[in-house]
């Protein structure tokens, strides 16, 4: 198997005026940019038109494109922006998001009790796990989109947010604490935090975790949360249904394209590059 030309080629090759290097390249990313504006924006008409302007006006800004972020971060940032314009212009935008539980849109999920199929129980955690992403906040979801489903990093969060990493790790360990809250219904039983064993001692433990996960605290503080949870099943089950739903974003499967939208786009990059 030929292993793909790296971005940093493409992207001299494109300085150039290389029309097929351009293509390959934002092809090559078209996916990752599609499952944001799908995840962010909540149906597919709205991710297509997200992708295509996405690309168009990075097929038009790239010969420009210095790198002064890397090239994902750049796009994703582009993306972001669409995507605020397509929630600010939309007639069906909510003027509120609802809560999980409380959402007619919702109401044919599966219930809580657990599958004795495991495909079934991955379908519907699955399942679940966009609802509750789709119902955060979207300063809420951009940031785990970002950071827990894509993998970026705090600093390229930082830039496609425009805010500094100390705003996006604040905002990240209140998305997490949101999403696992929102997801520990639908695991095991001892995985679901019960304030009737919580103890005077008991910390934020989310959130010391999710600072933990960050490497946020030093070994003192992170020597007496270990021990704190080793002796505290509330404890433990929040930090392991925290850890759980992370788990869950980073699996999260790339959104396939649909054929029509890549016709769309490769037809949308040659009339650019013949133009």
């Amino acid at each position: 198997m030929q292993t793909p030309t790296p971005d940093d080629v493409l992207l001299t090759a494109i300085r150039a005026g290389d029309a097929a290097a351009l293509s390959t390249l934002l092809e090559r990313h078209a996916a990752s940019v599609y499952r944001f504006g799908l995840k962010m924006c909540g149906n597919p008409q709205d991710a297509q038109d997200i992708v295509q302007e996405t690309l168009l006006a990075a097929a038009q800004g790239l010969r420009d494109f210095r790198g002064d972020a890397s090239l994902h971060t750049w796009l994703y940032t582009v993306a972001r922006s669409f995507c605020i314009k397509k929630h600010r212009s939309s007639k069906f935008a909510p003027s509120t998001l609802e809560s999980l539980e409380a959402s007619p849109a919702h109401a044919d999920l599966p219930s809580a009790a657990p599958q004795p199929d495991a495909l079934a129980e991955n379908h519907e955690l699955g399942r679940a796990l966009e609802a509750a992403l789709a119902a955060l906040e979207p300063s809420q979801r951009e940031v785990i989109l970002l950071r827990d489903v894509e993998g970026l990093t705090a600093p390229e969060v930082g830039a496609i947010l425009g805010v500094s990493v100390d705003a996006v790790k604040s905002r990240l360990h209140r998305a997490r604490a949101e999403l696992r809250a929102r997801m520990e219904h639908y695991f095991p039983a001892s995985e679901r935090p019960s304030e009737a064993d919580a103890t005077a001692s008991c910390p934020e433990i989310v959130s010391v975790f999710s600072r933990y996960l960050e490497g946020e605290i030093g070994p003192a503080e992170c020597d007496a949360m270990q021990a704190h949870v080793a002796h505290c099943k509330r404890c433990d089950a929040a930090c392991t249904s925290l850890r759980r739903s992370l788990a869950l974003c980073r699996a999260a499967p790339v959104a396939p394209i649909p054929e029509d939208v890549k016709l769309m786009i490769r037809n949308a990059l040659r009339a650019l590059a013949d133009g």
